[in-house]
């Protein structure tokens, strides 16, 4: 093989395939608790986000969110009486640059009020 066209290769799989490779990474489908981040967390304040994401706000200042929460049948007003002021426990799945910010599990105590994992 000719070096022009190994540099050519070395330059389509630095500029096409590492990128692939870390969107693909950045993408949360079927979360095992195995493979997450538990955090605890005060919850002060939670709302409707964009495309039906339930966003929750914690005392710390830090935003989590269920995708597409009201459009899995998730009730706003029912979650806000149930974990606003209270302490709950959040399942966040790992990314490749940390924690993410979409919770997998909610739960209070020993009381899941939402899961994305398998039974």
């Amino acid at each position: 093989m000719s070096r022009p066209v190994r540099n050519l290769l070395i330059i389509l799989v630095i500029v096409v395939f590492l990128p692939l490779l870390f969107f693909k990474s950045c993408v949360i489908y079927n979360p095992k608790a195995k493979n997450c981040e538990i955090v605890t967390a005060k919850i002060i304040a939670l709302r409707a986000g964009p495309t039906y994401d339930i966003q929750f706000k914690t005392h710390k200042g830090k935003t989590y969110y269920i995708n597409r929460g009201i459009e899995s049948g998730l009730n706003l007003d029912s979650l806000n009486a149930k974990v606003l002021n209270k302490t709950v426990t959040l399942h966040l799945p790992k990314m490749i640059y940390g924690p993410s910010k979409h919770i997998a599990q909610l739960a209070i105590e020993d009381h899941i009020l939402y899961t994305e994992f398998d039974n």
